[in-house]
């Protein structure tokens, strides 16, 4: 009907879409969530069983949402050329794989800042990615460690 033979496309959803900021706010809900059960007073109460099943259920999810969001973000928008621009781009998106991985093994206020400074790290790469400028800045709720972010 309208005689196309080739039909390319660079990635699933336009370029513009994609933004690394999910992943850096899973990365902040892992460390609030470890955070919150570091200040849990640890009794046998149904209670207590329930407030920390729910925040070990909310660090689980977030981890793996840290995993997704970069997944998606590597696969679909990073490309050869950028790669030679970031040659440690693979290495760092296996790292934060790892890094959501051992979050969800362990409860680890280290760990968790460690998994948000790598996926800070790689945010500054795909804004770099896209020429926009980037700051850090507090984010403006618990756990209050910085994010990179767009000028």
């Amino acid at each position: 009907m309208f005689n196309i033979e080739i039909a390319k496309a660079h990635c699933d959803v336009p370029c513009g879409i994609y933004d690394p900021i999910a992943a850096q706010i899973a990365a902040l809900s892992v460390i609030r969530m470890v955070d919150l059960m570091e200040g849990l007073e640890k009794n046998d109460s149904l209670a207590y069983i329930n407030t920390i099943s729910r925040h070990v259920a909310v660090k689980e999810t977030e981890a793996e949402k840290v995993k997704h969001e970069i997944r998606i973000i590597w696969g679909d928008f990073v490309k050869p050329p950028m790669v030679e621009k970031f040659p440690n781009i693979h290495a760092l998106v296996h790292n934060i794989m790892a890094l959501a991985g051992a979050n969800r093994q362990h409860v680890s206020r280290a760990k968790a800042v460690e998994l948000l400074d790598a996926v800070n790290e790689f945010a500054a790469i795909f804004w770099s990615l896209k020429e926009v400028e980037t700051k850090k800045v507090k984010a403006n709720y618990a756990p209050n460690e910085e994010i990179v972010i767009p000028v």
